[in-house]
């Protein structure tokens, strides 16, 4: 079964993205088309891009850096639980992301976004293009939360069945996208 790694991008103390990843979680889970896992920003506290060598090379020098290239390396699709601040996607997203080149190579992303009236689609949008750049697939199924403050109650995130429903068309889309993609892995592998 195909990996699926979950990105919590926010690590801003008091976040939305723990609510919505406890809420998102079980439902990739039971969909039953991926092996979950979950990477949560505000834990590995990456610093900012301290590799002296360009990401292509693969000649990690830091520990961290080698642990969250294995992390990334064995996923084969992802979902970034992720907020918008200032009509954009935050940066310790971005510095995760540039940490790395190889890894992300010809693996989908889903999203599971969440903001004001917007609900994170122009963070979205601009992550894409970063993701694209990496030959990346980023599927066009996504779960987009509205007024994210209004949905959780508790500490836990309440949604209907619409947005449960776009998870599930979601991790549908990444499924197929993910087995499609694997042979253009395999035969960008060097020949041993």
């Amino acid at each position: 079964m195909p990996n699926l790694l979950m990105i919590i991008a926010s690590t801003r103390p008091g976040r939305a993205g723990l609510p919505v990843a406890r809420w998102f979680e079980p439902i990739a889970r039971a969909h039953g088309a991926f092996d979950v896992s979950a990477a949560d920003l505000a834990e590995w506290n990456l610093p900012f891009l301290d590799e002296p060598k360009h990401p292509k090379l693969r000649e990690y020098t830091q520990e961290h850096t080698r642990r969250w290239s294995a992390e990334v390396d064995a996923a084969d699709a992802f979902v970034f639980v992720m907020p918008e601040y200032n009509h954009g996607f935050n940066a310790p997203l971005k510095n995760a992301i540039d940490y790395l080149h190889q890894e992300w190579q010809h693996k989908p992303a889903g999203f599971v976004s969440y903001g004001g009236v917007a609900a994170g689609m122009r963070a979205v949008q601009q992550l894409k293009q970063v993701l694209i750049s990496l030959n990346m697939m980023p599927v066009n199924d996504a779960v987009a939360i509205q007024f994210i403050a209004k949905q959780i109650e508790d500490g836990e995130l309440v949604v209907g069945e619409i947005l449960e429903q776009a998870a599930d068309a979601m991790l549908s889309e990444l499924a197929r996208v993910a087995e499609a993609a694997r042979s253009l892995r395999e035969a960008a592998q060097p020949a041993s």
